[in-house]
């Protein structure tokens, strides 16, 4: 398993694994699958995006967005992470954020944020074995197919961007 940088040519792969997590109703409030012309407009040079690939096969990947567009949060960042079906609960996740993490850093983020549903335990059980925590939870943050769904939020520092 190696886990890189992300390019424009690996937008397909990462549509498929995303739509994937959109389909199974366990990761996201998306349900308009993603095509890979959606996928490349993430690949803006200042939201990293890191793959990681089995073999010649892209099986997982994670993504930052834009937390909010005002200028005092331009260090903090929206984070997402997925693993295809075939590649789950074999340390892909792991590798993703790992090297999500170092890529944010580089980047100049300070602070990495999410929404992660509560039933989802790998993940939160993901997260917090690389430094997220728990900051609370949006009760009927959404819906999902006609029904309130919770979430847990989550935040991990960048400590070297920390500093003045």
């Amino acid at each position: 398993m190696r886990a890189r940088a992300a390019v424009r040519g690996d937008a397909a792969a990462i549509a498929a694994i995303y739509n994937q997590g959109i389909e199974d109703r366990v990761a996201t409030f998306e349900t308009r699958p993603r095509s890979p012309e959606d996928i490349r407009a993430w690949f803006d040079g200042a939201h990293p995006v890191v793959v990681v690939e089995q073999g010649n096969r892209i099986i997982a990947f994670a993504s930052t967005s834009t937390y909010r567009p005002r200028e005092c949060y331009a260090g903090i960042a929206e984070f997402s992470v997925y693993v295809a079906r075939e590649g789950r609960g074999r340390g892909a996740g792991r590798a993703a954020m790992e090297a999500l993490i170092r890529e944010a850093e580089r980047a100049g983020i300070w602070k990495l944020v999410s929404r992660v549903f509560p039933e989802n335990t790998a993940s939160l059980r993901l997260l917090r074995s690389v430094g997220f925590r728990e900051v609370g939870t949006y009760e009927k943050h959404a819906r999902l197919d006609g029904v309130w769904r919770d979430v847990v939020i989550v935040e991990r520092l960048i400590p070297a961007n920390l500093t003045p």
